[in-house]
């Protein structure tokens, strides 16, 4: 009778099974490193090979296999290989993770100061994502946007400050570029959203009156990064009575508050993870 293997054969046994996959994935986060080191010029097989510290065949291998899942790919013309597009989204959507974690107390903040509704948006090409969303304590609750919906960029008053305070040529860009996509907002047509962009330039925060759901107004500002350019927005939403006149302006001033701590958060990460980077 064949005699079952112990717990410490087993545990062993897995152990030495994991090797294989584990030497696999550090050798293919090297490449990832190397190609990253490359940048956007991508570099040929012997040279990554050289760089990685791997022979050309297994350096082939892990580039094809990195390809297969888009984290790797190689231009037709000149056989250089790159960072794949898939990866890229993977990090995008790491970074925008951890936006939400850190804006998130200024959501909650704003929630409970104003009693009104708070959200968190980014970018994402031509497109603003809703990422966070609290609700305050005003019994009339305006929920105009749900967390992971998306619309293009100046629908809304999230939407709108990320998009005023783009340079202006992507500012054009996003417009035309929308136009199809902007027939289902018809309040927001082009000339609209450019007189809405100049407003919201000069008073250096957005107002969006009733343009989506009518006796509802939102207000909102952008979160910059270093180079001034919005990384994210918050914004507030409400009936239009608490969104209005003296007010408006107030929750304007709450809001600058919180974007400015948040743009100060994500400098701040940013800059720990530049520090961890370095050798």
């Amino acid at each position: 009778m064949e005699q079952e293997p112990s717990s410490m054969e087993t545990a062993a046994q897995v152990e030495d099974d994991d090797k294989p996959a584990v030497k696999s994935i550090d050798r293919a986060a090297t490449i990832l490193q190397v190609l990253a080191a490359f940048g956007v010029r991508g570099g040929p097989l012997t040279e990554i090979a050289k760089q990685a510290g791997f022979g050309k065949a297994t350096t082939h291998r892990l580039l094809a296999a990195l390809a297969d899942v888009g984290f790797a790919s190689q231009n037709a013309a000149n056989r250089h290989y790159h960072l794949g597009a898939r990866l890229g989204l993977l990090s995008r959507q790491a970074h925008q993770q951890d936006i939400a974690v850190l804006a998130s107390p200024s959501l909650r903040h704003l929630a409970a100061v104003t009693e009104d509704t708070a959200y968190l948006s980014v970018r994402e090409g031509l497109r603003s994502l809703c990422l966070g969303r609290e609700q305050g304590d005003f019994p009339i609750k305006t929920l105009s946007l749900d967390v992971g919906q998306s619309r293009p960029l100046g629908v809304g008053s999230g939407s709108l400050a990320l998009l005023a305070f783009l340079p202006k040529a992507e500012i054009e860009s996003a417009v035309e570029s929308n136009q199809r996509w902007l027939r289902d907002f018809p309040a927001f047509t082009p000339s609209k959203l450019a007189s809405l962009v100049k407003q919201t330039q000069t008073q250096g925060f957005s107002f969006v009156e009733g343009l989506i759901i009518p006796g509802v107004n939102a207000i909102g500002v952008p979160v910059l990064d270093a180079q001034k350019q919005p990384v994210a927005a918050l914004s507030i939403t409400a009936i239009a009575e608490r969104v209005h006149g003296e007010r408006a302006l107030k929750l304007a001033a709450l809001l600058h508050e919180e974007a400015g701590q948040l743009s100060a958060l994500i400098a701040r990460q940013g800059g720990a993870e530049a520090a961890g980077d370095r050798p």
